[in-house]
């Protein structure tokens, strides 16, 4: 007999409550995260806001079926303290980086809020399906005291799908942990049929969203409480709940000589020795992971 382990960190927990049409995912970002963040020397408000924004990456991206798939989430803004700020999730793969003034943010103090690093931004958050070729992206304003709340928004808005979203971040000596949770009600069946009562209003959505709006924050990020057990304290009460083991998460940066050197090869042998320096060769600064890589061309 397999010894059934309870799920803790960088792993999905995918869960279903069949009778009230919903289903979530669960996941806890722990030595992922740090390493994810190790990249740069990010001050907190910024280490928490890219926390917070791949804990939202993995969890959009775990609902993607096509294993290929990517998930993107971009927010950003003209002239705001944040410039940039760039996640992804494909295979089980996130990465992320923020671009941002660091005299600027010195300003707004240890606990800025959401408008204040982003000022009039948008969230933009794109569905890549390899299988088919397909693209789908929704674009949102970032509204609000949070990514998350800009995320529920953009399904509800782009996907008529009522969503709930629950993420949390504690940093304690160095150490970050962020955790989060997605719940969608999905009446009618999952993806590719009609959804008739997708609406905020319907009883049964009523009713999951309530006990899954009891989420603390807390919960989300304590070591010592297994996802399985969240969705235990959450649903215990249900006829029926199912959940499911979804993929191990790790830092991916595709970043390679190689990738670099096929994008470079699209200019023209002008342009490139335009980006050349005194030694002859175009150095690549991936944001992603940090890394220097020098491209030279014979």
């Amino acid at each position: 007999m397999t010894e059934f382990v309870e799920t803790g960190f960088d792993q999905i927990l995918q869960f279903t409550v069949p009778g009230r049409d919903a289903r979530g995912r669960l996941v806890r970002l722990g030595p992922t995260l740090d390493t994810v963040l190790s990249a740069h020397a990010y001050p907190a408000p910024i280490r928490n806001l890219l926390a917070e924004a791949l804990v939202l990456t993995a969890l959009l991206g775990a609902l993607l079926k096509d294993d290929q798939g990517q998930l993107t989430l971009q927010a950003q803004t003209q002239g705001g303290v944040v410039d940039l700020l760039a996640c992804d999730y494909r295979d089980g793969e996130v990465r992320g980086y923020v671009r941002h003034d660091r005299a600027r943010l010195d300003e707004l103090g240890p606990h800025p809020s959401l408008h204040a690093l982003f000022g009039d931004g948008y969230l933009a958050i794109t569905f890549d399906l390899a299988a088919t070729d397909q693209r789908y992206q929704g674009i949102v304003p970032l509204e609000g005291e949070s990514l998350a709340r800009a995320c529920e928004s953009y399904f509800f808005q782009s996907e008529q799908v009522p969503t709930l979203i629950r993420v949390g971040v504690h940093t304690e000596n160095g150490q970050c942990v962020a955790g989060g949770m997605v719940v969608q009600h999905l009446p009618d069946g999952e993806e590719g049929r009609e959804r008739l009562h997708a609406r905020l209003d319907h009883p049964e959505w009523e009713h999951v969203a309530a006990l899954a709006g009891s989420l603390r924050a807390d919960e989300l990020t304590d070591p010592d409480l297994s996802l399985e057990a969240v969705v235990w304290r959450l649903f215990h009460e249900e006829d029926e709940v199912r959940v499911t083991k979804g993929p191990v998460l790790t830092r991916g940066c595709r970043c390679t000589s190689d990738y670099y050197r096929d994008i470079l090869a699209r200019f023209g042998e002008a342009e490139r020795a335009e980006m050349e320096n005194e030694d002859g060769e175009i150095v690549v600064d991936c944001a992603f992971c940090s890394r220097l890589f020098p491209i030279r061309f014979e």
